[in-house]
């Protein structure tokens, strides 16, 4: 009774019958057996692309760069850096001094001053002292005489077109076309437009209106039988053919389809797992058959042997080669100073080196006592004080 209290109560799917409970293990059995070499094969392939990627793919892809850019960018960019700058700055200097500083000198020393001194400054004068004043005489005389005048003969020429033009035209239209208008619109609306109206408003309406209707009710019984027949037809297709359709896709398709990609998940899960599993025996394998002993082979005599030979061979080797570089640098050292002495040498014999300068005499050398300001002669039979020497005090105080 407690070991049921703790166990989960058996859950099963809506809708599974015993045929498919009992059919479920056999198809997934099947779904295994044909998933399973294609896992392993996958598993096989993508474990081979990954150490393909790591050990052959990735070291040609850098080897690919570092050849592109031994061969190709190097040589390009000390090809631009060296030949095509320098080449680009030569050709732009001479662009320039042949195509656009002639053209430049020639606007600036040539056009525009020719320009300014030969036509600006001629038309400013001329504009200024000539054009301006004549201007000025012909608006004083045109506001003393042609302003009056026009006035006048505009005014003439005004009231003679209103008297021969406006006044006929205007006479005509209110006495003669505007009468004969309204008579012409009283006989239009009298004779046509209200007959119409009264024929149009008293026989073709209700003419019209008859016909409507008879129309709507043909239409309408119309209607009725196809809708009835719509209706059938549609009752027969729903029975016979959507109804068994439905069924079957409820009942046979879904769940069948529902099984074969469950069975597929887990078979290819549980492949997953086999082939994993083969994997680590194989690596397992591989491991003990080849790498532990190539590991004990490497830490066993290629470890010993290499600290042997760095030890015995290689540094020894290495000390006695830095101490033939060191004498080798010393030796070339002294014999650049030899030839520069050698070299000062004959300069100075063929030219005459410089003067020496002149001992002093024993008296005139002087000393500088600690903390004192003034030089003090030396004696020659009397040594110096050391200019450095600790305090009496501090001397007594070690002591």
């Amino acid at each position: 009774m407690e070991y049921g209290k703790h166990q989960a109560p058996a859950r099963y799917e809506g809708g599974d019958g015993c045929l498919t409970t009992l059919v479920r293990i056999p198809v997934r059995i099947v779904v295994l057996v044909l998933v399973l070499p294609v896992r392993m094969v996958w598993d096989a392939l993508v474990a081979g692309a990954r150490a393909a990627d790591r050990i052959l793919l990735r070291p040609l892809g850098r080897a690919l760069v570092w050849l592109f850019e031994a061969l190709a960018v190097i040589p390009a960019r000390w090809l631009y850096a060296r030949v095509l700058t320098p080449l680009g700055h030569g050709l732009r200097w001479l662009a320039m001094a042949v195509f656009v500083w002639p053209w430049v000198a020639l606007w600036r020393y040539v056009v525009v001053p020719g320009v300014r001194y030969g036509i600006v400054v001629p038309v400013t004068w001329l504009y200024a002292h000539v054009l301006t004043p004549v201007g000025h005489g012909l608006r004083r005389f045109r506001r003393a005489l042609l302003d009056p005048a026009g006035r006048g003969i505009a005014t003439a020429v005004k009231w003679l077109l209103t008297a021969l033009l406006v006044m006929p035209v205007v006479l005509l239209w209110r006495y003669v076309l505007k009468p004969l208008g309204l008579a012409a619109a009283w006989l239009v609306e009298h004779l046509i437009v209200l007959p119409l109206a009264w024929t149009y408003r008293e026989l073709l309406t209700p003419l019209g209106h008859g016909i409507a209707w008879l129309l709507d009710l043909v239409a309408r019984g119309i209607g009725a039988g196809c809708r009835g027949l719509w209706a059938g037809a549609r009752w027969l297709v729903t029975v016979l053919l959507v109804t068994p359709v439905v069924w079957v896709y409820r009942r046979i398709l879904t769940p069948v389809g529902r099984e074969i990609g469950a069975a597929f998940g887990v078979a290819w899960r549980v492949a997953g797992f086999v082939s994993r599993a083969v994997g680590r025996a194989l690596a397992w394998l591989a491991w003990h058959l080849i790498g532990a002993p190539v590991a004990w082979a490497y830490r066993s005599v290629c470890t010993p042997v290499g600290h042997f030979l760095r030890d015995a061979v290689f540094a020894p080797a290495g000390r006695a080669a830095l101490a033939v570089g060191r004498t080798v640098r010393e030796t070339l050292r002294t014999a650049r100073e030899t030839v520069r002495q050698a070299r000062r040498d004959a300069w100075r014999a063929l030219v005459g080196g410089p003067r020496e300068a002149e001992p002093r005499e024993p008296g005139g050398l002087s000393a500088r006592r600690l903390g004192a300001t003034q030089q003090v002669p030396i004696v020659p039979s009397v040594a110096p004080e050391p200019e450095i020497s600790l305090r009496k005090e501090k001397s007594a105080q070690q002591g």
